[in-house]
């Protein structure tokens, strides 16, 4: 038998996108949704009175989750059925969470020291007692608070001079929060990428390269399995694990929809509201990983300019055709249109008519109460 030399070792097969690494050398700050740039172009336009930037920000400012006197209502333990039944500290944990984004964004535009140290004594407070989520939606609770706390923390710690709990934060988010999310879930999709958006932000704010590597992996798993091309092929991709193995099982996990076009979401026969929580989170990981230096919004443009598109048409009007969930859709994407919007037309230069006239209809975007919020405000017509 011939042996091989010393010297020569096999050869290893090139890493796919899934396995490279994707987390930068250095973390940018603040770098989870929103970067510097773009809140000094916010506070820039909002100082000098014009729109949409304005009016976006007089009805965030207007809202319960920039208010002064807001007092947190942390718990122990919060505990979520399915559809928040029970909800024992759900809507607190969410509203706390965009509440402190909220107040970030207050006072990066006022300056304001008010709003900092109010968004600081939210966050204190949920790190000081809270210990683990319950019940069936735990998952989908953890990932739609933890979307927005890092946002909100990364303003704060890298803009304003004072938190002396930051580091306490950054346990919380780790040993409460990561644990929940960082694998994953096989349930309907936008779980798990509402749970990969928490991820990611997570990683930023700690500084975790290895999970910040593990969410892009789950990103490029499930997106495809989310959002279906015709080049997939006459049936959607499937999910790394989800173990479907048959087109019977693959059309009823795309609610019984068996004829497949360019943009059709795994949740769009559900309701167009769940496939927009899909497509905001593909959405936010996207804006976060161009942040931080590695932009994904290249890769999945086709999918996500094609499932903008698909939607906003038929939300704005056009006759829903009969082999499309049976001809009827239910519900609307809700305020989720402006960061792919920004991102793929503005910079990027895809046509977006029907996303572009859906988004401009529904000016200023406010909140859904869940895990977005004041998109105009932070991502409309923003070139940084």
């Amino acid at each position: 038998m011939l042996l091989a030399p010393a010297s020569a070792a096999p050869e290893e097969p090139a890493p796919s996108p899934a396995s490279a690494a994707a987390a930068p050398a250095e973390f940018t700050h603040p770098g989870v949704l929103v970067s510097r740039p773009q809140l000094d172009f916010v506070r820039k336009r909002v100082n000098a009175g014009e729109q949409p930037w304005k009016g976006a920000y007089d009805e965030m400012l207007d809202s319960r989750y920039a208010s002064l006197s807001r007092t947190a209502k942390p718990r122990e333990v919060v505990e979520c059925g399915s559809y928040s039944d029970p909800n024992i500290g759900c809507t607190d944990e969410r509203e706390d969470a965009i509440a402190a984004y909220t107040l970030a964004l207050a006072w990066y535009i006022t300056e304001d020291p008010q709003y900092a140290e109010k968004a600081i004594e939210i966050m204190d407070a949920w790190s000081d007692v809270i210990k683990d989520h319950t019940n069936t939606n735990a998952p989908l609770q953890t990932g739609w608070a933890a979307s927005s706390w890092p946002r909100a923390a990364e303003i704060i710690k890298y803009t304003y001079d004072s938190w002396p709990n930051a580091d306490r934060f950054g346990t919380m988010l780790r040993d409460v929060y990561l644990p929940e999310v960082v694998n994953g879930s096989q349930s309907n999709g936008n779980w798990e990428l509402t749970m990969v958006e928490a991820t990611i932000g997570i990683a930023v704010f700690l500084e975790d390269r290895s999970v910040y590597d593990k969410a892009v992996e789950k990103f490029h798993g499930r997106v495809p399995a989310y959002l279906y091309l015709e080049s997939d092929g006459s049936l959607p991709k499937t999910a790394p694990g989800s173990g479907l193995d048959t087109p019977d099982e693959i059309i009823e996990y795309w609610h019984g929809q068996s004829t497949f076009m360019n943009g059709l979401s795994q949740e769009t026969c559900r309701d167009l509201t769940h496939a927009g929580y899909g497509f905001s989170a593909i959405s936010h990981i996207a804006e976060t990983s161009r942040i931080q230096g590695e932009d994904l919004y290249p890769e999945i443009a086709d999918r996500l300019r094609h499932a903008f598109g698909l939607h906003a048409k038929y939300q704005l009007g056009e006759p829903v055709p009969g082999n499309l969930c049976g001809g009827s859709l239910k519900d609307k994407l809700g305020p989720i249109t402006e960061v792919a919007y920004n991102a793929l037309h503005n910079r990027l230069g895809h046509p977006m008519d029907s996303t572009g006239r859906l988004t401009e209809q529904q000016r200023p975007s406010g909140s859904n109460n869940l895990f977005v919020a004041w998109e105009t405000l932070t991502h409309a017509d923003n070139p940084s």
